[in-house]
């Protein structure tokens, strides 16, 4: 199968090296980059036209990150009758319907693996959990930059420390904003939700707070009781309805999620016979990455599709409730206040997402940190 290669950076050139080492039915034709200067390799061209005409190319392959072009580049490809692997997640999250039915009317497979987890084979394990299980929840660690952070913070490190460091390692983009205010795991959740539960959302109507305001005061909180913090990305399954949300939480030091450190993914799913699984590994990188990509791309060369379900369109956060730790300089509802801290720091009572949200609205400040306890 011939295939057609959207951008080479990062994760292309570790898909480029796997597959010309794998000596498969699978060969790179086409390679589209940016610029002439980036020119190294005979395949390589800053046409797309004639990547995506190419009849001759079964396969259209997009790690080029962002929305557009990267969104009509995969459209093209699909009218065009061409299967498509993507890792990536922000495209793929938003425009999920528009792709899959595209993909279905134009009877060409899309695959994105890589998207969730990196490495970490994390939709596969869905899918065929969902062979046999109904999936109940699932949670985790699913953005290795954050992790990186907080594990740093665990060792010391103020918050700025730990990122300016996280950004000389390459684990975090000049701008980390994706990363630190949890829109990176929204994307994944969206996805997971997604495969886990034929559920799909727009990915700003979950609920999400990340890490950019927190600081050695709450890791402190959280050791003296026994946890330590990570972001997490969370959903439940009700009754005719779901939760979702991303937040830093409070996990115990006991639970396997609280020992995964540095930059590693971790997710655990809870399903009704397999009960409780768990999958760790890395969840960024080239080759990590990249192999996922690549696992997607075999997978369409040997027949093994993801079938397209009709997928429900409602979200519900009213259902479950939680206690959240509030640090702010203004004051939260005092209805909803179970205990007072110190002076700028709450937990709550019981409530639910919708609650929180309200009262984090009607405070005004753009520096609260918020976490599930």
């Amino acid at each position: 199968m011939n295939v057609g290669l959207l951008g080479c950076g990062v994760v292309g050139s570790g898909v480029v090296k796997i597959i010309d080492k794998l000596h498969s039915d699978i060969k790179i034709k086409k390679i589209l980059v940016r610029s002439e200067n980036e020119i190294t390799d005979k395949r390589m061209t800053t046409d797309v036209d004639k990547i995506l005409n190419d009849e001759s190319i079964d396969m259209i392959v997009e790690c080029m990150g962002g929305l557009e072009p990267a969104h009509s580049y995969i459209m093209k490809a699909i009218e065009h009758g061409k299967h498509v692997v993507t890792s990536n997640k922000k495209m793929m999250a938003t425009y999920f319907s528009e792709i899959n039915e595209a993909a279905s009317a134009n009877h060409v497979l899309v695959r994105y693996e890589a998207c969730v987890g990196g490495g970490i084979p994390w939709l596969h394990e869905v899918e065929h959990i969902r062979l046999i299980d109904q999936i109940a929840s699932f949670k985790g660690i699913f953005n290795g930059t954050t992790n990186y952070i907080l594990t740093s913070m665990e060792n010391g490190l103020s918050f700025d420390e730990a990122l300016k460091q996280a950004q000389q390692l390459g684990y975090a983009e000049a701008d980390p904003s994706d990363d630190i205010d949890g829109y990176d795991v929204r994307y994944k959740c969206m996805l997971s939700m997604a495969k886990a539960f034929d559920f799909l959302c727009k990915p700003e109507k979950i609920t999400t707070y990340g890490i950019r305001h927190i600081t050695s005061e709450d890791m402190t909180y959280a050791r003296e009781h026994g946890c330590t913090i990570k972001l997490i990305g969370r959903a439940l399954r009700h009754p005719g309805a779901f939760t979702c949300f991303v937040m830093p939480s409070m996990i115990k030091n006991n639970e396997v999620l609280a020992n995964v450190g540095s930059n590693i993914n971790g997710i655990e799913v809870d399903s009704t016979t397999l009960g409780l699984s768990m999958y760790i590994g890395q969840g960024a990188g080239s080759l990590p990455t990249a192999h996922a990509v690549v696992q997607d791309m075999l997978s369409i060369v040997n027949g093994d599709g993801m079938s397209y379900r009709s997928l429900k369109k409602r979200l519900c956060n009213r259902q479950q409730t939680f206690t959240f730790y509030v640090r702010s300089s203004k004051p939260f509802n005092p209805e909803l206040v179970e205990e007072r801290i110190n002076e700028s720091t709450i937990l709550t009572k019981q409530i639910t997402l919708r609650s929180l949200n309200d009262s984090i609205k009607a405070m005004k400040d753009e520096n609260v940190f918020v976490m599930e306890v």
